[in-house]
């Protein structure tokens, strides 16, 4: 697929998906890459513009990431955040050093005063709240740089070489808590990039389905379809690239929702694809029994997934190719190279080493949730599939705290249930972007009926996001939540306590395991 592309350069910040996301936002399509890429293979991506992030560390220290300055003489625009604007100052001659009082330290809302004729700020006002999120102070900026942007405590917030296209910035213009952040990275993207916003959704669904197509020729393929947003998508954008040629299989592995199963099976009978449902529950349960570290979990069910996936495709006859609903969130936490492993997704860092398919497709691979959605209304797929909440291929299995067994699998099913069904009966469905409940590995004592119970505790988490990469702890109503706290405990005998999670992305993952 050729466009335009920006790379986004990864040094260890908290934010650097959030950055991606808000290029793709500006229509302009990017990949983060660990700042130890080779430059050789940074220079064969062609990018437009490359955007250091941020990062923990100090740029004078010998241990901290460096980058090649070879990469500032290819004539592409640079634009540094935070670390990333350190970095940039200290290797282009600036002299940047510990913070020596309190005055030069920054963090949270700022109130930043800005040079508008900095291509960077064109168009912006002239003053406004910026994110600050740093202890190191640039003493000198490098020659040829003006500063562009000063607060009440620093006065250089800003940084610019506009003849060569470099720009750094010691605050985060990705963050909501940025007034016209995003503003600021368009400006970057256009005024300074020459980007022309050549990534739609319209034109990768084209694109997509000619690469697969091209991929897969007169082969076969066989989907590994959850019955969740990204494998419904991808099942929708692989029909229409090889039709007959694909068969769905539905493994159910007994840690489906309550009547999950059965309404995955009904949504998908009504399509002209080949579906196949596969029930596995006594195999993954047989497999999972005992195992407690979350890492171990994942991995089990991932390479057990790809045995049944084997199994059927051996039925089928020979088939070529194994595809997933992997999407880019999942690549990212799973680690890749020096990437910090946040927990293996089942479909990606779970994957066993040797694998019986010719190859893996994974269309949606280099898509966050929100572009997945519009790729599924682009293909014409329901509303109701689109919007569905999401729900991990593991399944219950990362929602069991501990040790999994087929008895406390049914009691979070029923839990849960009604969680979602007064979430739902208070319209408060419509605002979440993702609610279900955990069953802890916490007994307490408890009182019902004049008598002692020694019963689990139950977590419930809900959350808001745009992009599955950051996250806030949703305010659902306290008579809502009295409600479902009231229905679990006395409808669903093993349960005697309901906590409700208050803690947002990051510092905290959405789900526990």
């Amino acid at each position: 697929m050729s466009h335009q592309t920006v790379i986004v350069l990864d040094f260890g910040g908290q934010y650097n998906q959030l950055i991606a996301r808000r290029v793709r936002e500006c229509q302009v399509y990017c990949e983060v890459k660990p700042y130890t890429t080779p430059l050789d293979q940074l220079k064969a991506m062609d990018p437009i513009g490359i955007i250091f992030t941020g990062g923990p560390n100090s740029v004078y220290l010998d241990s901290s990431p460096k980058v090649d300055p070879e990469i500032f003489t290819w004539g592409v625009p640079i634009l540094g955040i935070c670390y990333g604007c350190q970095l940039m100052a200290h290797l282009l001659g600036g002299q940047v050093t510990e913070a020596q009082d309190n005055s030069a330290r920054e963090y949270g809302k700022t109130v930043t005063y800005y040079d508008t004729a900095c291509r960077l700020f064109k168009g912006l006002p002239a003053r406004g709240i910026s994110w600050m999120s740093h202890g190191d102070y640039m003493a000198r900026v490098p020659e040829g740089f003006a500063l562009t942007a000063h607060s009440d405590a620093c006065p250089n917030v800003a940084i610019a070489d506009e003849a060569r296209g470099f720009y750094g910035v010691q605050f985060h213009p990705e963050v909501n808590h940025t007034e016209n952040g995003v503003a600021m990275i368009r400006n970057f993207l256009y005024e300074v990039c020459g980007a022309k916003g050549d990534w739609t959704m319209g034109d990768y669904c084209r694109t997509a389905i000619a690469a697969i197509r091209e991929k897969v020729g007169q082969g076969k393929v066989l989907l590994a379809l959850s019955g969740g947003v990204d494998s419904s998508v991808c099942a929708a954008l692989l029909a229409e690239a090889v039709g007959r040629q694909l068969t769905c299989v539905f493994v159910d592995h007994g840690l489906m929702r309550k009547n999950e199963g059965d309404e995955v099976q009904a949504a998908f009978d009504r399509w002209d694809i080949n579906f196949i449902r596969v029930d596995a529950e006594e195999r993954f349960l047989g497999k999972l029994a005992g195992v407690d570290d979350p890492e171990r979990k994942r991995k089990i069910i991932g390479e057990e997934f790809i045995r049944v996936f084997e199994e059927e495709a051996r039925k089928i006859g020979k088939v070529d190719f194994l595809a997933q609903g992997t999407i880019y969130p999942d690549v990212i936490e799973s680690g890749a190279g020096d990437a910090a492993v946040i927990k293996s997704h089942h479909n990606v860092g779970g994957l066993p080493d040797f694998v019986d398919f010719k190859e893996i497709i994974e269309p949606l691979r280099l898509l966050f949730k929100d572009e997945v959605r519009q790729l599924g209304r682009e293909l014409g797929l329901p509303e109701y599939l689109v919007m569905r909440q999401p729900f991990p291929g593991p399944g219950l299995a990362i929602r069991i705290l501990g040790a999994i067994t087929k008895e406390k699998a049914d009691l979070l099913r029923e839990a849960d249930f009604i969680f979602r069904d007064e979430i739902a009966r208070a319209g408060e469905d419509r605002s979440l972007s993702q609610y279900f409940a955990v069953l802890t590995n916490t007994r307490s004592v408890g009182v019902m009926g004049d008598g002692r119970t020694y019963d689990y505790t139950l977590a419930l988490r809900a959350v808001t996001t745009s992009d599955f990469m950051t996250a806030d702890w949703a305010r659902i109503p306290y008579e809502v939540l009295d409600r479902i706290s009231v229905r679990i405990v006395n409808e669903v005998q093993g349960i005697n306590r309901i906590v409700y999670d208050i803690t947002s992305k990051p510092p905290a993952t959405i789900e526990w395991e």
